[in-house]
């Protein structure tokens, strides 16, 4: 006696036996049928986030989800062959996208991979992509991929591609305190911890460690013995002195967020407020024994950590420097300089 069931969320069916001896699996044969397969799984969603794509290999703009793929042989994803980086809509505003994308260049010229693009398109694209895309507040992510041509180990013989979607999400800024795990997960080598590649099988396993720990995420500790950073984040620390500190961004990913924060940190230390502004290493002992601990990254701007492998950081309650940091990234965001904020020329 067969059943029926279904292969993943757009509802392709296929039909077996009970014991799974017999299988027979649908063959698409009009374009019309697979067109609708692919909507079916966005049929249900009122207000799906995916506002908008741009694919080099189309050479436009895309706002059907249930279009938005790329190509199976592209080497990004047989091979993950890619590089990838994350700008922010916020009210309107392209945060830091200069920023984002020089250090996007930067990963892709270390992974070999060349822009089909110069510089001045590809940010033209994203204004304009964000423009279409009518979001006001969320995520612009892009990625540059080795191309697709075929699925041998090199990509001789491919053109490059280059992608971007706008994701719509509604951040807002944290001051409640989360706890963290040390990982147990083996962190990148400083070659591709500092290149923002797509090889993030790493950061996610190590993100699945914490939650399944019910913690907020995990910190990586160098074979040294000294922190490095979260499974996508940096993390600051403030000492007793009231001193900030970042670990050095020789071995992890130099984070744009983070390097904000240092230059907007000055204005503390100018009012007495913080000591000093540091880039150093800190072994766990010492990260340990801080006042206060935080995450930085583009779309927190902060999370203030207040248990670190279930023993408290300072008083085990989140840091007033933590919600000072905090509100400095959070005001550059919304009302910073107009180099840090490029206006989106919505119609």
């Amino acid at each position: 006696m067969a059943n029926r069931f279904v292969l993943g969320k757009i509802g392709m069916e296929e039909t077996r036996a009970s014991d799974g001896s017999e299988l027979k699996v649908h063959v698409f044969l009009d374009w019309n049928e697979l067109i609708e397969k692919l909507h079916q799984r966005w049929d249900s969603v009122k207000d799906h986030p995916y506002r908008a794509m741009y694919s080099s290999t189309l050479g436009g703009i895309i706002f059907d989800p249930a279009l938005m793929v790329i190509p199976m042989d592209d080497h990004m994803v047989h091979r993950g062959h890619g590089v990838f980086d994350t700008a922010i809509i916020f009210d309107g505003f392209l945060y830091e996208l200069d920023e984002h994308l020089d250090r996007f260049l930067k990963s892709a010229a270390v992974a070999k991979i060349s822009s089909p693009y110069p510089r001045s398109a590809l940010r033209s694209i994203f204004i304009q992509l964000a423009a279409a895309s009518k979001c006001k507040k969320g995520i612009l992510r892009y990625w540059l991929s080795a191309g697709p041509g075929n699925f041998l180990l090199s990509p001789s013989g491919c053109t490059s591609a280059f992608y971007a979607i706008v994701i719509n999400e509604d951040f807002s800024q944290h001051r409640e305190g989360v706890s963290v795990i040390t990982s147990s997960i083996p962190m990148k080598s400083p070659m591709f911890a500092t290149m923002k590649n797509v090889n993030y099988l790493p950061n996610a396993l190590a993100q699945m460690e914490a939650e399944e720990k019910g913690a907020f995420a995990s910190i990586w500790v160098d074979d040294e013995g000294y922190v490095a950073e979260g499974p996508n984040v940096n993390v600051a620390f403030v000492t007793h002195d009231k001193e900030l500190i970042l670990p050095s961004f020789d071995k992890i990913l130099s984070g744009c967020t983070a390097k904000r924060l240092l230059t907007l940190a000055i204005k503390l230390v100018e009012l007495g407020t913080l000591s000093g502004v540091k880039i150093m290493n800190l072994r766990v002992e010492e990260a340990k024994a801080s006042a206060e601990m935080m995450f930085v990254g583009s779309m927190l701007p902060i999370v203030p950590i207040i248990k670190w492998d279930e023993k408290p950081i300072g008083d085990g309650i989140v840091g007033e420097l933590t919600l000072l940091l905090s509100d400095l990234l959070w005001n550059d965001m919304a009302s910073g300089v107009e180099a840090q904020r490029i206006p989106v020329p919505y119609e």
